[in-house]
Parts: C-alpha cells; structure tokens; sequence
C-alpha cells in the first residue's frame, strides 16, 4: 500500500532528523508516528479476529431457473467494534454474490443477510469458502483471514426441466395384458406372492395378514408390469454440438433475484437443449410409472440402468447435471453397440443435433430386432450455423421413425407434445 510506504519513509525520515538535530521536536513527531503505526497494525490484527462466521442454505441442491436461498450470519465477538470489514466469497456458483463490505459492525453484534440467486448453469459447484478482509482507520494496513469453519459445501444444480403434456405415438406397451413372469424389487400392481421378511424391506411390502397369522414378518413379492423399458440415448459427440461463442449470460434476461421468472430461457447451445429435453422426458415417463433407463458417452460410457420411482430420476438428473460435450464416438456405433443390450418391444429414445445420417441405417437394424425407435432432432440451423440437419425428416420418417424437431427458442413443453413427422412406412406395429 503506498500509504503505509509513505508513512514508514517519514518515520525513517524523522528518527534520521531527531538523531542529527538533536531536537525534542523531532523526537515527539517520532514517537507519535511510532505510536500511529504500532496501533494501526494491532486495529488491523484484531479487525478479523473473533469474528464468527455462519452461512447456511436451505438445500445443497436446485434446478436451472429456480431459486437458491443462503443466509448469511457475520458475529462479532470480541469487544472491539469492527469499522468495516470485508467478506470475501469464492464459490464457483455463477452471479452468487455473496461478497460485500460490513461497515460498521459493533462489539457483540451480528450482521444478517439472505442471499437470493437464481441458478443459470447446470452442474457441480463449492458454496464457499470465505475469507475475511479487515485493517485499521488509517488505512495503512490490511490483514486477511481465511475461515476455515464453515467448510465449503457440494452445490449441484439440476437441469431445467418442462411439463410434457403427451409425447405421442404411445410407445413400448406390450400387446395383451399379461404379467411378466420376472420378480422386480419394487412395488407394483401385481403380486406374485409372499415370502419371509428380509432386512431392507420397506412397510408397504409387509403383509399383515399373514403376518398375523404366522406370527412373523411377512412381505409381498411382485413381478413386473406388462409394459416394456424406455431407454434415453443423448447424443454428446463434440462435433455434433452447436455451443455458444461466447460464456457471458446475455442469452438470459437480467432481472432482480426475488422477481418471478419468464418462460424457461435456456442457453442457445444444443448441448443443453438436449440435456433439458432428456430430463424432461425422463420425468414424464417416471410420472407415468415406466422403467427409464439413460445412456450418453461424454467421453466415457454413462449408463444408468432402468427402474422406476423418484429416485431413478435424481440418478438421471445428477448425472445430466454434470454431463459435457466430450464424445468422440459417432451416433451410429454408440446405437450399434447399445442396440443389442435392448429387448423387443423397448422404446429407444435418440435426442441428437447431428446432421449426418449414418445413425439411421443403424436405427433401423435395430427396429427391426423389435425396438422401437423414436427421435428428437435438434435443428442446428436454428442456432446460428449455415449448414442444417431438417433434411434428416424425411429420411426417419422412410425408416418408420417418428420425429420431434426442437428449434432454439422454441416451447419445449409444446415441441415435444406434436411430432413433426410421423413414420410414413412403421417398421412393426405400434401399440
């Protein structure tokens, strides 16, 4: 700090002139400069001690457009007021400010303020840590402080998500009405039987009957329903993505933390078009009690296994929180290698901004194995590129793939209700 230089100048400065003149003006001019810079550093010292920091949110995770609420609490606890002090916040959440200056903060008093900020990005972030800035009134020195309580907490935000009204054909219902004969762990409407209680099983699998009647714990066991799997296949080749030039955040609208938000803005990358359009339909189909499963190579192989409930749907959702544009595997193979783990009458479901067309010779060999196949096409043209992949329409429709095309800007609640293309010749019979 130049200020603290000057003064350590004029105190070398003086104590030269008190030693050579000899004068007792020089000498008290000394002292008091001696006195000033002895007491400004100990103020400084001091401003960051016995400080008591707290912060606290109402949840360690959200979703992108809603809200996140953080309080945060600055005591002071010594008995020496704080003229003004400095809090410093580093968490990686973007906008999340929580920095500012306290001034004045007196003996024994806390500072309270909540935090509002409204989550733009998808993925993994640090709330935290803090440090605390402080000096003296002179302003010649400053010290700062690193708190170490609390520790910096795990932040995930989800990828935004929209209400499908219908996603039309009705895809992957067995014909006829029977039972699959296959034991599953949860609970359906078909009981298959009872057996011994083990460790694990939740109170509504109990049957109380004969429980009653045995005298021991007795649970329900159940097989599947007569509906078949769906599978989400995103597509995150890094060739095939059309992302944004820039990273600031003039794609959304600047407004104040408390405001409701418009209709959902998203970025205008088709990486997150994509990744908003499969948690969507992951959570319209969970809402009807289907099996989901999620496959994306990103660059590694990202497979979640299909089941049912709300816990299938946090695992799809963290981990599309965090998913990137990374492949380096065509759609055609990743089709061609998951396409032989699928069973008949499954429905695969391919969100992709592509604009080659190799994918859909292998599409349609695995259409006919008994899958059904059913696509979401990003139109690339739409964000910013000259060259466009709507030429792809006619084609899946030829193949018996019906289509839903999602342009930048578009209402994905409604984009996803109305195909664009019905299949012209239906490989198979849809249900």
């Amino acid at each position: 700090m130049k200020r603290n230089r000057i003064v350590f100048l004029l105190w070398i400065f003086v104590a030269v002139g008190a030693i050579v003149a000899k004068r007792d003006v020089f000498y008290n001019v000394w002292y008091l400069l001696s006195a000033l810079l002895i007491v400004s550093y100990l103020w400084a010292w001091t401003s960051v001690r016995w400080v008591r920091v707290q912060r606290q949110a109402r949840t360690t995770r959200s979703q992108v457009g809603k809200m996140v609420e953080e309080r945060l609490v600055i005591e002071n606890k010594g008995i020496l007021p704080k003229l003004w002090l400095e809090v410093r916040d580093h968490s990686t959440l973007p906008v999340h400010q929580v920095s500012r200056v306290i001034s004045p903060l007196g003996a024994r008093k806390a500072y309270t303020r909540t935090i509002k900020t409204r989550c733009l990005h998808r993925g993994r972030f640090m709330l935290g840590p803090i440090t605390l800035a402080g000096g003296d009134p002179f302003g010649l020195f400053k010290t700062t402080c690193r708190v170490e309580e609390p520790a910096a907490v795990p932040f995930i935000v989800y990828p935004a998500t929209v209400d499908v009204p219908a996603f039309a054909p009705l895809v992957g219902v067995l014909p006829g009405g029977d039972t699959m004969r296959r034991r599953t762990s949860f609970v359906t409407t078909n009981v298959a039987g009872v057996r011994d209680y083990a460790p694990g099983d939740s109170y509504n699998r109990i049957h109380w009957p004969s429980t009653a009647r045995t005298g021991r714990l007795i649970s329900k066991e159940f097989d599947l329903d007569p509906t078949a799997d769906i599978w989400l296949l995103l597509d995150l080749e890094r060739g095939a993505q059309v992302e944004p030039y820039s990273t600031d955040l003039s794609w959304t609208q600047a407004r104040l933390p408390w405001e409701p938000g418009p209709a959902l803005t998203l970025m205008p990358s088709t990486v997150e078009y994509g990744v908003t359009i499969v948690a969507s339909l992951a959570k319209h189909f969970i809402a009807q009690d289907r099996a989901v499963g999620f496959i994306a190579y990103c660059p590694q192989r990202e497979i979640i296994p299909a089941d049912r409930g709300e816990r299938q749907l946090t695992k799809i959702l963290e981990t599309l929180a965090v998913v990137r544009a990374e492949g380096q595997i065509p759609l055609a193979e990743i089709i061609a290698a998951e396409g032989v783990s699928l069973r008949r009458n499954t429905t695969a479901i391919v969100v992709t901004p592509t604009d080659r067309n190799f994918w859909i010779a292998a599409a349609r060999e695995v259409i006919y194995r008994g899958v059904r196949v059913v696509t979401v096409l990003i139109e690339r043209q739409s964000f910013g590129v000259s060259h466009s992949n709507r030429e792809l329409v006619d084609e899946l429709a030829i193949s018996g793939i019906p289509t839903y095309l999602v342009r930048e800007g578009d209402d994905l609640a409604q984009a996803l209700a109305n195909p664009y293309a019905q299949a012209i010749l239906p490989i198979g019979r849809w249900a």
